[in-house]
């Protein structure tokens, strides 16, 4: 049975990526900050643990707990905005930003990749268009770009350190999804951006050079 880990499910396009994987008969292993979203993903068939991806001893543990699994599929979906006004950034506001979408992720995909790996499968980040230096078309959101710019920049390094060991690496943009985050303005409903995602990784050929992809398959530049 194949095995997904999709870390930050317990909402939006991570929630809707389990449900997915589940309804096609996956093995899927699912994170959550709260409690109460980790008991529901479980009712949904997953195999749910609390993690908070700030938390160093959690990550720890996280680690502890996939010890010996093969993940055909891990996607770290993990991450937040944070202010949607710009200009003087607050420390609090750069801490929690960088800290959830990078920070997390420095320690993280180091622990996944050797069991990506093993199943010579797909390790994925859920990054944005927002983060590429060469196609940005705006500035609004720069901390939330920043923070995507250097979550790009974890996977590369990731990428290079598990060169030609069997893992394909890519980072993704999910489209502008209707989620807390995207806003009821959006384009793209929740199911149409995960179901966009899953084909992305399936027909990914094995690649030792990290990818950056739309949901729809489109080649992003750095």
């Amino acid at each position: 049975m194949a095995l997904a880990l999709v870390i930050g499910a317990s909402r939006g396009i991570g929630h809707e990526l389990v449900r997915q994987y589940l309804a096609d008969g996956w093995r899927v292993i699912a994170t959550a900050r709260k409690k109460e979203d980790v008991a529901m993903l479980a009712e949904m068939g997953a195999e749910a643990h609390k993690l908070d991806v700030t938390n160093v001893e959690a990550v720890a543990g996280m680690g502890w707990k996939l010890d010996g699994e093969e993940l055909d599929v891990a996607i770290l979906n993990a991450g937040i905005y944070g202010p949607r006004s710009d200009g003087f950034p607050m420390q609090t506001d750069f801490d929690a930003v960088m800290h959830t979408n990078v920070l997390g992720a420095m320690r993280l995909l180091p622990i996944l990749a050797p069991l990506v790996c093993a199943a010579r499968g797909k390790l994925a980040v859920m990054s944005s268009r927002m983060g590429s230096l060469s196609e940005r078309n705006g500035s609004s959101g720069s901390l939330y770009r920043a923070s995507k710019a250097a979550l790009n920049s974890v996977l590369i390094d990731t990428a290079h350190q598990f060169a030609n060991k069997g893992a394909t690496f890519v980072a993704l943009h999910p489209g502008w999804v209707r989620t807390d985050m995207g806003g009821d303005s959006a384009t793209l409903s929740v199911e149409d951006s995960a179901s966009g995602i899953r084909r992305v990784l399936a027909e990914l050929p094995p690649s030792e050079q990290p990818v950056y992809r739309d949901y729809d398959g489109t080649n992003i530049g750095w």
